[in-house]
């Protein structure tokens, strides 16, 4: 992951970035990895209309612009590892939805 356009969080005793970019409409996409490792990473997506928001002004209230806040990439982060994210070891990426406040694997 690029450093430019991430940010870095840190998880317990571990450091990550992490990044959140549009991925279809109504979807933002989450992606995130160890910051010293180039294992794993996870890509959440995540229901949203945040970027609408402009196109659909003043008509904005029927918009879910959920916005993801670094208190909800921990709880991600946190969330993903213990259902079997190993951010240290490489593989394919995991991929997750995130319904409310919970994450669930995403079938392709």
């Amino acid at each position: 992951m690029n450093k430019k356009g991430s940010r870095k969080i840190v998880v317990g005793q571990e450091s990550y970035r992490w990044l959140i970019s549009p991925a279809t409409k109504g979807l933002l996409v989450f992606t995130a990895e160890h910051t010293n490792y180039k294992g794993q990473i996870i890509r959440v997506y995540i229901e949203s209309d945040v970027n609408e928001y402009w196109a659909d002004f003043p008509h904005v209230e029927q918009l879910n612009v959920r916005i993801i806040k670094p208190a909800d990439v921990s709880e991600i982060i946190s969330q993903a590892v213990s259902l079997g994210w190993d951010p240290k070891r490489k593989g394919s990426p995991l991929t997750f939805n995130l319904i409310g406040t919970h994450l669930k694997i995403r079938n392709s």
